[in-house]
């Protein structure tokens, strides 16, 4: 197969290109809109005028692609559109009536939802908000389609207030989503709002929710049933996730690709007699499709589920064709035409890994399984399965580094005792969901189910364990997934034809990545940095030199991911932990450290960090030394700390607070 001779490959690089040009540069729309208008109108002169298909015309056509990534990936920026409340006076207080679009996971303090905007103080208005509802006795959860009229301001959604920390308003500004509301005893759920399709299935699923919640299940096997069928992991314990991650299997408790893979193949297994009746392929295409849908509907609708079902719808027409190549052909088509209507989703994790994994499925399996053919039939579905693991594996192995920086070894032992018996799983788990609805449900059938999954959750709790076979902290970055996956495409072009020139290409990109390598580490090397951290209800100093990072703190509890995030990013070989000094002389910069004793030295020109909510006289402090800067950290109380602020302002000291503008660098 030669995957880059299709139109639909060329054409889904193209527009991914323009997507990334677009948020690179963010053109204004009208420099995106004469461009491509330019470029469609050459390019159907050259259609008129030419007979033959040149290379000039096929240049214009890629370059017009590209530009038409350009252009929608600017028409999907909300701040376009005119009605969008970022065009709008929204500063201060303001009534916003919302419609509950999506429920998220709640954390300790607040149940979290993606709401639509729907008017602005009565006005025609549009745009996307999180938010936000204290947990509290008086407060009544949200479903999809409930809306609610507020009064409140619109606040930016906080930054990472660590170095390497999970940009959560990134993640939301690439769903288009600037600002978070918070809504505490300053709203009203309104009566009779409109129900949605996204809504209706919502409201199926909290029923069958309710149904299996009373059948007999034991809790942990029902929070598995329910994010394996329902695409509910808020109730999964944090323990048990976090054995799937280690053990590879996170994927099987994400609805997505998997899942609707699987269910494509028993679908096609369980419906292959229709093929004998005239028409026959075509009614099961048609029934095939509409089952899968219809496993979407009651599983809530996700966005990742409908990009799932996209997607093998696509792979079931392909199927449907039966031709070798069709698979990759229709699978690109499939990602671009969905690149095509929200572009925005190029960014999105689980759209990455699942097309990262079918593509590799499709390149890399028939090549896997060439290599050795066994005789016996049970041999030959192990290899099958071996393969196939591997080859997805393969896709989306630069990926989950990136993301995740691990990487489970053992992760043929969990697909081997997984995968084959998901089908399984998911067919009872789907007559489970049918019987229940139905109160119909029998007591053996909870049972035989509850010990499946049971006996899955040992299996992989079993393989988490083995902490030998799991490589944690692995450093990686965009640069090295780059790489990664030039050599993974140089890898099928020389498995699938070897010759000279492709080894040659696949060493030179393996020579560029140990480059790449050597020079991070002499980066790493060279380093040295101060930093205070945002930590609440501790002051946390750290001091990284070279690869080796001491961290003073003056509370022995210390947030473990802040640390390990800046292990993990700045190639950190050893970690120390020590107590808390008074002070600290960096580069010729003095830090005196104040805490609620309120003793100081009197050095002029430091930089003094106020700690523990000290009750000191700040304009003593500032009249005796003279300060370059104070600082005040996460182990402050606001007020305090905003009394601080007005004094330095009064004072014209500058003024900086972790807890706003996240932590502090001493360049």
């Amino acid at each position: 197969m030669k995957p880059f001779q299709f139109i639909s490959v060329k054409l889904t690089l193209c527009i991914i290109t323009g997507i990334l040009i677009q948020t690179a540069l963010n053109l204004p729309f009208y420099i995106s809109f004469f461009a491509l208008s330019a470029s469609l109108f050459t390019l159907g002169i050259l259609f008129k005028t030419s007979k033959k298909r040149t290379v000039t015309f096929g240049a214009i056509a890629a370059f017009t692609v590209i530009l038409l990534g350009v252009f929608i990936t600017n028409i999907a920026n909300p701040k376009n559109n005119t009605l969008h409340y970022n065009n709008k006076n929204f500063v201060n207080q303001h009534l916003w009536h919302l419609k509950v679009n999506e429920v998220l996971k709640s954390n300790t303090y607040d149940h979290k939802y993606i709401a639509t905007l729907i008017n602005l103080d009565n006005q025609n208005a549009t745009g996307n908000f999180l938010l936000n509802l204290p947990i509290n006795k008086n407060t009544k959860e949200l479903n999809v389609d409930d809306e609610i009229a507020v009064f409140a301001n619109a606040t930016p959604i906080n930054k990472p207030l660590n170095p390497h920390q999970f940009n959560y308003a990134l993640y939301l500004k690439d769903l288009g989503i600037y600002h978070k509301i918070e809504a505490e005893n300053n709203y009203k759920l309104l009566s009779n709002s409109k129900k949605t399709i996204r809504g209706t299935a919502a409201l199926i699923k909290n029923n069958i929710i309710k149904k299996l919640n009373n059948v007999g299940f034991g809790a942990e096997e029902l929070s598995i049933f329910k994010a394996l069928l329902l695409g509910e992991r808020n109730t999964v314990q944090t323990e048990t996730l976090d054995a799937y991650k280690n053990a590879g299997a996170v994927h099987i408790l994400a609805l997505s690709g998997l899942h609707i893979g699987i269910l494509l193949v028993v679908l096609q297994f369980l419906l292959s007699p229709l093929e004998y009746l005239p028409k026959g392929k075509t009614i099961k295409l048609i029934i095939v499709v509409l089952l899968l849908w219809g496993f979407a509907f009651i599983a809530g609708l996700s966005s990742s589920l409908i990009r799932a079902v996209t997607m093998f719808t696509f792979v079931a027409y392909a199927m449907f064709l039966n031709r070798p190549t069709s698979s990759f052909n229709i699978l690109a088509l499939s990602l671009f035409f969905i690149l095509l209507c929200k572009p925005n989703l190029l960014f999105s994790v689980g759209l990455q890994m699942s097309y990262s994994a079918v593509f590799s499925i499709v390149l890399f399996n028939p090549l896997l399984k060439k290599m050795w053919e066994p005789k016996y039939y049970l041999t030959n579905k192990i290899w099958q399965l071996l393969t196939v693991s591997a080859a997805a594996q393969l896709g989306v192995l630069p990926i989950s580094l990136y993301y995740f920086h691990q990487f489970p070894t053992l992760f043929f032992i969990t697909n081997l005792a997984i995968i084959p018996f998901l089908g399984i799983i998911l067919s009872i788990g789907i007559v489970v969901i049918i019987l229940a609805l139905c109160s119909a449900l029998p007591n053996f059938l909870v049972t035989f189910y509850n010990t499946i999954i049971f006996s899955m959750n040992s299996v992989i709790k079993w393989v988490a364990t083995q902490e030998a076979f799991l490589i944690k902290a692995i450093s990686f970055n965009k640069i090295q997934m780059l790489f990664s996956y030039i050599f993974i495409t140089l890898l099928f072009l020389f498995l699938a034809k070897k010759s000279f020139k492709r080894t040659a290409w696949m060493l030179s990109i393996i020579l560029i990545y140990q480059t790449c390598l050597i020079y991070y580490n002499h980066q790493a090397f060279n380093k040295e940095e101060l930093l205070i951290l945002h930590q609440n209800k501790n002051t946390v100093v750290i001091h990284q030199s070279g690869k080796e990072l001491k961290v003073h703190s003056s509370d022995s509890i210390i947030n473990k991911n802040t640390i390990q995030n800046i292990k993990i990013a700045e190639r950190i070989n050893n970690v120390t932990n020590y107590k808390l000094k008074n002070n600290y002389n960096y580069n010729n910069n003095l830090l005196i450290i104040v805490d609620s004793l309120a003793t100081y030295p009197k050095n002029k020109n430091s930089i003094v960090l106020l700690t523990q909510s000290t009750k000191l006289n700040l304009n003593r402090l500032i009249t005796e030394i003279k300060p370059k800067q104070i600082i005040a950290d996460g182990s402050n109380y606001k007020s305090t700390v905003a009394l601080w602020r007005s004094t330095c302002l009064k004072r014209k000291i500058p003024f900086y607070y972790t807890g706003e503008k996240g932590y502090y660098t001493f360049n």
